[in-house]
């Protein structure tokens, strides 16, 4: 499976960026694997491609912005990808 390129900290916007488009697959595996009670160090390495044990701060940053702009999409962004875009 490819991954989208990413950044350590999703770009917090108050609408839907571009960058929340790409990662809605990302976003709900994060949001699977919380469900399931996966461990983040292991999720971090299956979704990112990241070693928590050769960068753990950079690794739990990552998975922790992700996991939390995911949450931010089940309650508010995912109302900005119904409405109709401007042209």
């Amino acid at each position: 499976m490819t991954r989208p390129a990413f950044q350590d900290r999703p770009p917090l916007t108050e609408r839907v960026s571009a960058y929340d488009e790409r990662h809605l697959v990302t976003y709900i595996r994060l949001l699977d694997a919380d469900e399931d009670g996966a461990d983040w160090r292991e999720v971090v390495q299956i979704i990112f491609g990241l070693d928590a044990d050769q960068e753990p701060e950079r690794a739990r940053i990552v998975h922790d912005s992700h996991l939390a702009r995911a949450r931010w999409m089940t309650e508010t962004g995912y109302r900005h990808l119904l409405e109709p875009r401007l042209q």
